[in-house]
Formats: C-alpha cells, sequence, structure tokens
C-alpha cells in the first residue's frame, strides 16, 4: 500500500448480515404491500390503477370524447406517475375494460381486450380507450383538494394520494393481489346492494353484520352463475376470510333423440375454454361417461356450451358429475386484505364499508370547505362591486380623477372602506356591468351565494346534514348505474345425491384379471344345474380372464383392497355398466392404483355415516403367508380419491382376503393344501390401520402353500362352509366339523386333495337360499343351486360342480349369491310398487330386505343388515 494512502476506519461500519438481511427484506415487502399490491380500503385501487385514471383525466381521455390510443395512455402514465414496465401498466389498464373481470368496467376500451376464454388482448398499439363514466365519477372533485397530493417519482409533478370516490370500489369491483407474505382476494358486489349498505352504515354507524347481509347478502360476480350456499359468505364477512361455493348456470332440453345439458353462465374467473377442454380430456379417458359431444355455441346471444348427452345416460347424473369434476362448480376464496391507513388488515364487511363511508365524509367536509371559501371569496368581492354600482357616479369620479390604477384602488379604499381585493375588481370592472341588467344580476347573484354558504356552514356544523349529503350522492349513483343482481343465491346448500336418480337394483361386479371392471344386473345369468358346461361370461383380451365376481347394490360403497395393503372407495353406480359379454374398463381408469399393484379384495358397506355400524364392526385382513389383522371399520370410513394404506405388508406378501366382523364373530382361514383352522376372531386384537397384523394360521414348509381365502361364520346352526378345488370339485360341510383351535395353527383337513381335484382355491361359507358362481381361467361362467350340493364329511373328495372342457383349464374364482327364486321374489315386489302409495313402498321395500337378510348373507362379508341388501 502506498504510504500516501491511509484508510478512514470512521466510515467502515461492521454490521450484523442476519439482522441486515432481515431489515431489508422487511423495507422490500413493506415496499410491495403499500405500493404495488394491496388496494386501499377507502377507494378500492391499487397505485397503478389510480394512476390510469388520473393519466386519463390529465390527457382529456372522458367518455364523450374520442378514443385515444393505449399505448398513448400508458406512455403518459409511465413518464409521468408509474416507473415500473409497460406491460403491467396495459394488463391493468386492460383489466378495467373487461366485463367479465370488472363488474362494473371503469375503462371504456375499443379493439380486442380479450375474452373469457383466455385470450390475451392485442398489443396497445391496437386498442384504444377512455374513461367509462363510472371511471369519471371516481374523480368527481378530485379538482377541490378533497384528497391529499403527492409528489411523483421525481418530485416534478403530482398525483392523488387516493380517489374522492362516489363508488365503493373496493366491494363493487374487488380486486386481488399478492404482496409479499401476504395476498388479497375480494369479491365483486353489486352496486346497489352494496349502496344501500352504505346508507345504512351512515344511518346506524353500530349496524351489526348480520343487520348488513338484510342489504348485502352476497357477492354479485360479472359472469352470473350461482352461488351455492351461504355459510362461507357468511364467514368472509365477518372475519375477512371464506370460501364461497359458485356453480354454473345449467338447464337440460330434452328432445326425441336425447337430452343436451347447456351451460349458459360459467362460475368467475373460470376459463371458458380450458374448462370444456378439460371436459372432453374426462370422456377421452373414460372418467367421465355417458357424453357424446361437447360445443361452444357461444355467440352474440351470449354463452352457450352444449353438452350431449346418450340416449341411455341420465342427463341429471351427468350434471351432477360435472360439477363434481369440473370447474363447472368451484369456489371463491375470499381473502379481504386492503390497505388501512398505510397498513395491511384483514377486514370484515363492516369494517370495508366503515372505512369507505369515513372516506367520503372525509371527502364531503373537504369538498364544503372548499367551495365556501370560494363562495365567500366570490361574495366579498360582490360586496364591493355592488358598493360601485350603488355609488357609481362617485367612484366613475374618482377613478377619472386619478392618475394611476393603483391610485384609483387607494382612493376607492379609502373612500367606501373597501379592501384590495373589491378596490381591484372594481377598477377591473367592464363598461357592461354598469347597465341595469347587469347590476340587478350583481344582486341575485350575491343573494343566491349567501344561501348557499348558509347551507354549506349548515353540512359543516350538522352532523345530521352532512349524513343526508352523502347519502344523496350515494344515491345518485345507485340511480345512474346500479342494475339488477346477476349471480342467484341458493341459500341452502344441498349436497347431490345419486341415489335419488339410480334405482337400488342389485348388480354382479366382476374384475378381470389383467384388471377390467363393469357392473352387470344380476338378472342376465341364468341357473344351471349342477355340472353343467356354463354360458360364455364376458369378451375379454387375449390370456385374460374375469377373476373376481362380487354381488352388490346400486347405492353401496364399494371399498376395494390392493394386493400391497391399500384402500379405495367407488360407489357402485359409479362403476361403468356392461352386458355379459362386455369386458368392461380398465380399473386403473377408475382408481389411483400403482403401477405394479392390482385389486383383489372387496367389502360392501351400506352407510359410512352410520354411527353404531361403525363403533361395533372390524375389518379382518388374512394375507398370503398366514397373517391376520383386525381394524375398526371406523378407519376407513372417510374416503379419499388416492386411498389410504390399509394394512402394512411384508416383503413377498400379499392380502388374499379381506372381512366384516362383529367383534364376536369365528373366522376360518384355508390353505391351498386343502387345510383349514377355525378360531375365534377374539384372539385377534384390534390394531391400528397402518400395522401388519399376527399369525394367524402356520402353513406347510413346502414352499407352495399359501393362504386361498377366509370366512366369518355367521351362524354355525345354518352355514356350511364349501370349499372349491381347481379341477372344479366342491363339498359342503357343516361348520362343527372344524374343531375350534387356537389361532396360528395349522388346522384341519378340508378337502382330500389329490391329482384328481388339484389344490384349493376358494371356500366360502353358504346355506340353501345361495348359489355359486364359479368362473374359469377360460372365461366360462356357471351359476348352480347351494342347495342342489349335499353336506358330507370334511375330509372327502367332494363332487364335480363345473366341467372343464379345455385342456389346462383351472377354476379361477367362485363368489356366492343369492338364489333365483330369491331374485324373481324381489323384482316381483320392486315392479308392484310403482302402483302403490309411498308409505306401501316403503313398507313392501323394508320388507324385502329383512327377509333377504334373514335368508342370505351376500360375498361372505356380512354379518349384520348394516352390510346387507336394503
Amino acid at each position: 500500500m502506498d504510504e500516501n494512502q491511509t484508510i478512514d476506519h470512521d466510515r467502515i461500519l461492521k454490521i450484523n448480515i442476519e439482522e441486515e438481511m432481515k431489515s431489508s427484506y422487511i423495507d422490500y415487502s413493506m415496499s410491495v404491500i403499500v405500493a404495488r399490491a394491496l388496494p386501499d380500503v377507502r377507494d378500492g385501487f391499487k397505485p397503478v390503477h389510480r394512476r390510469i385514471l388520473y393519466g386519463m383525466r390529465g390527457i382529456g381521455n372522458f367518455s364523450n370524447q374520442p378514443y385515444k390510443k393505449c399505448a398513448r395512455v400508458v406512455g403518459e402514465v409511465l413518464g409521468k406517475y408509474h416507473p415500473h414496465g409497460d406491460s403491467s401498466v396495459y394488463g391493468a389498464l386492460v383489466r378495467m375494460g373487461q366485463e367479465w373481470n370488472m363488474r362494473y368496467k371503469l375503462v371504456d376500451g375499443q379493439g380486442n381486450f380479450g375474452s373469457v376464454d383466455g385470450d390475451s388482448p392485442a398489443a396497445m398499439r391496437y386498442t384504444e380507450c377512455r374513461l367509462a363514466k363510472m371511471g369519471e365519477h371516481v374523480m368527481d372533485d378530485i379538482e377541490k383538494d378533497t384528497v391529499d397530493m403527492v409528489n411523483n417519482f421525481d418530485d416534478t409533478l403530482q398525483e392523488p394520494a387516493v380517489m374522492p370516490t362516489k363508488i365503493p370500489n373496493l366491494l363493487v369491483n374487488g380486486g386481488n393481489g399478492i404482496a409479499v407474505g401476504m395476498a388479497t382476494n375480494m369479491p365483486t358486489h353489486n352496486l346497489n346492494e352494496v349502496i344501500d349498505g352504505c346508507c345504512a352504515c351512515i344511518d346506524n354507524p353500530d349496524i351489526s353484520i348480520d343487520e348488513l347481509m338484510k342489504y348485502i347478502p352476497a357477492p354479485d360476480f360479472p359472469t352470473g352463475a350461482f352461488i351455492y350456499g351461504l355459510e362461507g359468505v357468511k364467514d368472509a364477512y365477518e372475519t375477512g376470510k371464506g370460501r364461497i361455493v359458485l356453480r354454473a348456470k345449467a338447464e337440460i332440453e330434452s328432445n326425441d333423440q336425447h337430452d343436451k345439458i347447456v351451460i349458459t353462465e360459467i362460475p368467475y374467473g373460470v376459463n371458458k375454454q380450458q374448462l370444456i377442454e378439460y371436459i372432453a380430456d374426462l370422456v377421452k379417458d373414460g372418467r367421465l361417461e355417458g357424453i357424446s359431444n361437447v360445443n361452444d355455441e357461444t355467440g352474440r346471444q351470449g354463452m352457450r356450451i352444449v353438452v350431449d348427452v346418450k340416449r341411455d345416460s341420465n342427463a341429471n347424473v351427468i350434471l351432477n358429475k360435472l360439477f363434481k369434476m369440473t370447474a363447472l362448480q368451484s369456489s371463491f376464496s375470499v381473502n379481504c386484505i386492503a390497505l388501512v391507513k398505510g397498513r395491511p388488515r384483514l377486514l370484515s364487511l363492516k369494517e370495508c364499508i366503515k372505512y369507505f363511508v369515513e372516506h367520503r365524509h372525509d371527502v364531503t367536509i373537504r369538498r364544503t370547505n372548499f367551495d365556501l371559501k370560494k363562495a365567500q371569496e366570490r361574495a366579498h368581492i360582490l360586496e364591493g362591486l355592488i358598493i360601485a354600482c350603488d355609488n357609481i357616479d362617485e367612484v366613475v369620479h374618482i377613478i377619472r380623477a386619478s392618475k394611476t390604477p393603483s391610485e384609483a384602488q387607494a382612493n376607492l379604499e379609502k373612500r367606501f372602506a373597501l379592501d384590495e381585493l373589491q378596490s381591484k375588481a372594481i377598477v377591473d370592472m367592464r363598461l357592461s356591468q354598469l347597465t341595469g341588467l347587469r347590476m340587478e344580476q350583481l344582486h341575485e347573484e350575491f343573494e343566491q351565494l349567501m344561501k348557499t354558504i348558509e347551507e354549506l356552514q349548515e353540512i359543516l356544523n350538522n352532523p345530521e346534514r352532512c349524513k343526508e349529503v352523502m347519502k344523496e350522492e350515494l344515491l345518485e349513483v345507485k340511480e345512474k348505474y346500479g342494475d339488477e343482481r346477476r349471480t342467484e343465491i341458493i341459500p341452502d346448500e344441498h349436497e347431490f345425491n345419486a341415489e335419488d336418480f339410480y334405482p337400488n337394483d342389485p348388480v354382479v361386479i366382476t374384475i378381470s384379471h389383467l384388471g377390467y371392471i363393469k357392473r352387470t344386473p344380476l338378472a342376465d345369468f341364468k341357473e344351471q344345474a349342477r355340472g353343467g358346461v356354463g354360458s360364455k361370461g364376458a369378451k375379454t383380451r387375449d390370456k385374460d380372464f374375469t377373476e373376481f365376481i362380487y354381488p352388490a347394490t346400486m347405492h353401496q360403497t364399494m371399498l376395494f383392497f390392493t394386493r400391497k395393503g391399500r384402500c379405495f372407495w367407488m360407489k357402485c353406480y359409479d362403476i361403468p355398466e356392461g352386458d355379459r359379454n362386455s369386458k368392461g374398463r380398465a380399473i386403473q381408469n377408475m382408481l389411483a392404483l400403482a403401477p405394479d399393484d392390482s385389486v383383489n379384495a372387496f367389502l360392501r358397506i351400506s352407510d359410512l355415516e352410520d354411527e353404531t355400524f361403525l363403533d361395533n364392526h372390524f375389518i379382518v385382513f388374512a394375507t398370503k403367508q398366514g397373517l391376520v389383522k383386525k381394524t375398526s371399520i371406523r378407519a376407513y370410513s372417510r374416503p379419499r380419491a388416492n386411498g389410504v394404506i390399509a394394512i402394512n405388508i411384508n416383503e413377498g406378501d400379499e392380502v388374499v382376503d379381506v372381512r366384516i366382523t362383529n367383534g364376536e364373530n369365528e373366522l376360518i382361514i384355508a390353505n391351498r393344501n386343502g387345510r383349514a383352522c377355525r378360531f375365534n376372531e377374539e384372539t385377534v386384537r384390534s390394531m391400528g390401520r397402518v400395522s401388519t397384523g399376527v399369525r394367524g394360521m402356520r402353513l406347510d414348509e413346502d414352499g407352495q402353500d399359501e393362504v386361498i381365502g377366509m370366512i366369518v361364520v355367521n351362524d354355525p346352526d345354518k352355514d356350511t362352509v364349501m370349499v372349491v378345488s381347481e379341477e372344479g370339485y366342491g363339498k359342503r360341510s357343516m361348520v362343527e366339523d372344524y374343531r375350534l383351535t387356537n389361532r396360528g395353527g395349522k388346522g384341519v383337513k378340508t378337502l382330500n386333495i389329490t391329482e384328481k381335484t388339484g389344490r384349493l382355491v376358494a371356500i366360502k361359507n353358504v346355506t340353501d337360499d345361495n348359489d355359486l358362481m364359479i368362473i374359469n381361467k377360460s372365461g366360462i361362467v356357471i351359476r348352480l343351486a347351494v342347495a342342489e350340493c349335499r353336506v358330507m364329511g370334511r375330509a372327502t373328495q367332494g363332487v364335480r360342480l363345473i366341467n372343464l372342457t379345455k385342456k389346462n383349464d383351472v377354476i379361477a374364482s367362485v363368489c356366492k349369491v343369492m338364489s333365483a327364486e330369491l331374485e324373481e321374489q324381489i323384482e316381483e315386489e320392486s315392479r308392484a310398487q310403482w302402483s302403490k302409495s309411498d308409505e306401501e313402498i316403503k313398507s313392501d321395500f323394508e320388507g324385502a330386505s329383512d327377509n333377504l337378510n334373514n335368508s342370505t348373507s351376500i360375498s361372505d362379508e356380512d354379518n349384520s343388515p348394516n352390510v346387507d341388501f336394503e
């Protein structure tokens, strides 16, 4: 270092970098909050909007003047008031002219200002604009010292700190903005309603929010549609935060060919084009059935989206699925944050109105003072002119005798006791004012000014008179610009109940080996004698076959359990319908399954909200390696779209069977080597949903043994145990033939396994009121009556149930259903209900359900009326 160079240590400051970062970021965030992102509670504007309107006023871009290029306005605003990017200014300008964003436009645009489809506006060099009438009213009386003026960015000009608006813009046009650490999202409202609420608040400053909601029941969006339920609205009005549910306005048009769903209004903020594309994608992916086409027929008459419904589909069900799955029903999250005296605050409805009313009071007082001052100044001059007119000859003589105007002023002041302003006005008075008519006009003007001064002083001195003036101005705005509400209100939020549209018919849920699912009316399957060849069950892809068949009713909920231990939910009416010969739809399109997982167990629940049932029943799992787990059914009572973990599965293991129990049932687990272990479920303690379980049955150590199924014993005196082998042999035995052992044993022989019978594939508990549905890998289905199979000893070989006509064909799955006679009885009683009263229908239906509950147990998992047909 040069010895002439010295270090000024006094100019080096040691600071804590952490504290400096905090301080700098807080300064930055406050700058964004105050100067950019959040609106002022008084006029509802951010600085950019305020500067745009003031800039348009400055260049005379009024509603009664020709349009000016938007680039001209943007340049004015950038050069004088807003030193930021031109795109942000133009974006704010365009939004104030978009009728689908603003409830009441403040800018009148000409040219391409975008569309509700999300199209971008044309460049600002192509579009034109001018102030709308409403935009002009925002700046009424701004020249009368009604608001504070502040310096612009380079201190060469002044701009308003707030607009003296007569319009409660924060509520009427809403707004949104993202600051640092906070954001605002305000809905739009109807001008008539908001002004009525403001007048009510002026009359009664202590008005409650409930009373205000009589005037302002809910937001009013420019795109119309419906507000669905008022609970979220009330939360937003009371706390400043709430979730408002919006639903599109749609009607169903019917003709001879098919129904059409016609959508004429969509929720606020929804992109119409994206909405139509999403509906089309849902149909293409198979997630939404029953729609043949979607057209956008929007034109000059207004919005019109037409959804063509297939002839065999229910339009009401399709419409409500659209509400559930698309933005036709969406929510608006209110977050009412605005600047109050320069600080961000979360505001209720009453606070928004209160601060606006206070602002209007302040503007009214400041304007009145300004007008009073001007009136008093004019009256003062008129007093001098009237004195001069009353003494015109003498005044003329004094002026003519004076050498200079200043001498004339001084002589007049001395002679008539005038001040400088009055004497100057007399000297400057034109000769035409000396006529008799002009002198009368001076006296009339003075008298009128005195009345005006008295009225202005009354406003300043009498608070009630000031309130009247405020209300009169607001009501004048209401009369000029008020319109009818666009968004209709549905006060009570009713959830769609698809059960109103689907009859509670019995169906068969079928799933193929490769994961195709469908539901088929149970009546499509015909009973055959034991030993028959069977009928073709379903068209499947190469190397695919129907693997699982489960009975249910349309209104019930299916719980899907995967091999890897996850649980999913689906209503039976949401499962696609297909006839016996159809292959169904890929279950991967219905459930959020992992690529290497598949569904292999089902439960059928009537009501997931039945507290008694949830408290007294359990779900029991059996795994391939012989483990069992019991968990309260309440743990599986809250459906989630992506499913939940149902059981923790060890490596190499998988779920084999899932059953519902009442906590006191007996369980029988069977293995492929033909043995079964019977034990009381009380020996299995209840565990959490995410647990592994305990040993239920000990397997053979040959490396090929595994658990093939589990049954729940409902009634040991009535139930019998049916087992079926790979080669089509089966056998019924009494439950008592299986001695009760401890959990974790090897069990007893349940079928004499030979090369002729093949290994065990299924175990079911059945009664004479059941039929068996047997499916083999080639897709052949046979239905036979259990009553035709006699009860025989536990260790016997059994009898042939189905002839396997193809070489190497084996039994794939076995399921029990109600008997054909009982099915026909239910169908006859159902048909007879159409000619009866509602009470008779209800009575007969309950009787049929009780009969069915007492006579059959469906799909092994049923142990109470809660899970049987209803």
